[in-house]
């Protein structure tokens, strides 16, 4: 029994080594305003340097620019998935929502499937983009597995806090384009640090 133990110990500790050099030394850290909720949520995201390094340096960049301040969530499916990063989704504009962003795109960097809590840059369909490019602002959050997405879509980092945050997001009525209701703002997304705890 004790060598079962042992052996097991060292299995778990050598999945989350391994897992943890996955993850690049920074984390974004959002804030999100849901409605008319007074506390702040918090989701917080690693990214997988190594994996997409042009998509992940494109992510902070726009972070440290404060690109998404005031952005909504613009697309909810519950239990599903969750989509934001739109400019024109400040203003509330329904119609356009999922089709704006920076002015440009970003190439491909495709090597991860989309399993729960994965966090991935949504893009145009190959009969315009063959070459998969994506948005160079757009991210959806996988609240489950999406294998339709698999070898289509960049993954570029994964949810290490608040994917119930996210899910009561995905649970929020919507408009007939799936746009949440209620006002769910990102406030701020900031790149922070990783500590030890966020590598898991």
């Amino acid at each position: 029994m004790k060598l079962h133990l042992i052996v097991a110990a060292l299995v778990v500790g050598f999945l989350t080594a391994s897992h943890a050099q996955t993850l690049g030394p920074e984390v974004a850290v959002m804030q999100i305003r849901i409605g008319k909720e007074k506390q702040r949520q918090q989701v917080v995201i690693g990214l997988y340097d190594q994996d997409a390094p042009l998509t992940v340096a494109n992510f902070k960049d726009l972070c440290r620019r404060n690109f998404y301040r005031g952005m909504r969530f613009h697309r909810a499916f519950p239990g599903a998935l969750v989509q934001t990063g739109d400019p024109y989704s400040r203003h509330g504009d329904n119609d356009r929502s999922g089709t704006g962003g920076p002015g440009y795109t970003v190439p491909a960097e495709i090597k991860r499937n989309n399993v729960r809590g994965s966090v991935g840059t949504s893009r145009l369909p190959d009969n315009v983009n063959p070459a998969k490019a994506s948005n160079g602002s757009q991210i959806y959050f996988a609240l489950t597995s999406l294998p339709k997405l698999d070898g289509k879509n960049t993954v570029f980092g994964e949810v290490l806090e608040g994917l119930d945050v996210l899910e009561a997001i995905s649970n929020q009525p919507t408009d007939s384009n799936d746009f949440p209701l209620a006002k769910i703002i990102i406030e701020s997304i900031t790149i922070q640090p990783r500590f030890a705890g966020q590598a898991r």
